[in-house]
């Protein structure tokens, strides 16, 4: 189908709903819109993978943005039972595939990712990945960085040095992955009362809420409004 318009212009091919049309109309033109891909975003977990199922069906809805695979570097990690139930692949990897520079980036190319969240996962980034993937990966810590951060610093030990120390509050730091443990630029935290009663446990209660509560919010956030320029390479 072509308009009626006096010129025919090979670039304003339309394609709609699987029918190509051709116009040179611009005021008919602005009515078709674009189809956006999504963002790929892969998500490496190393335990339950309670953050991986609630992102992911936070985004259940939104076709803006894709959850196509799950990365473990834990062959009996409870994630990947979560990832087969929600109908996602995951894949296992050895250290040395972690570290090599080839399997992982080769996976993840494979897979058309554009973003990498790390949701509990265990294992310091390679450089590689940092240089592929430059403001790209973002790791959620289930203490308030810069307090409680660094190599060993995960899990029941954050929350136990939070009790031993005797602080009165803790949290979540949603932050971008540098070489470096838990030193790259902070995105987002939030706080939960701790009380003199509290036990680890107790307070680890607290820090999921506030994981579940706004993980999911601030992948949306970071990354729907700048969608065009990490699509691009550009953020």
């Amino acid at each position: 189908m072509r308009c009626k318009g006096n010129k025919f212009y090979r670039h304003n091919l339309i394609f709609h709903e699987k029918k190509c049309y051709f116009c040179t109309n611009p005021l008919l033109l602005c009515r078709f819109k674009q189809n956006e891909m999504p963002l790929k975003i892969a998500i490496l977990a190393s335990g339950s993978g309670s953050n991986a199922e609630n992102i992911i069906r936070y985004f259940a809805e939104n076709k803006m943005f894709d959850f196509p695979l799950i990365l473990s570097n834990k062959p009996d990690a409870y994630v990947h039972q979560r990832a087969a139930l929600l109908g996602i692949p995951s894949v296992t990897f050895s250290r040395e595939e972690f570290l090599n520079g080839v399997t992982i980036p080769d996976i993840l190319k494979k897979h058309h990712i554009d973003c990498i969240v790390l949701a509990g996962f265990l294992l310091k980034i390679p450089q590689v990945l940092i240089d592929l993937y430059p403001n790209k990966i973002i790791n959620i810590h289930p203490a308030l960085l810069p307090k409680f951060g660094g190599k060993g610093m995960y899990g029941h030990h954050v929350h136990k040095a939070v009790a031993d120390a005797g602080e009165t509050e803790s949290g979540i730091t949603i932050h971008y992955v540098n070489g470096n443990y838990d030193e790259g630029n902070i995105i987002f935290q939030a706080t939960c009362p701790v009380l003199p009663t509290d036990t680890p446990d107790m307070i680890a209660e607290k820090v999921h809420a506030l994981e579940h509560e706004h993980f999911p919010k601030i992948i949306s956030e970071i990354w729907n409004n700048n969608k065009s320029q990490v699509v691009s390479g550009k953020q």
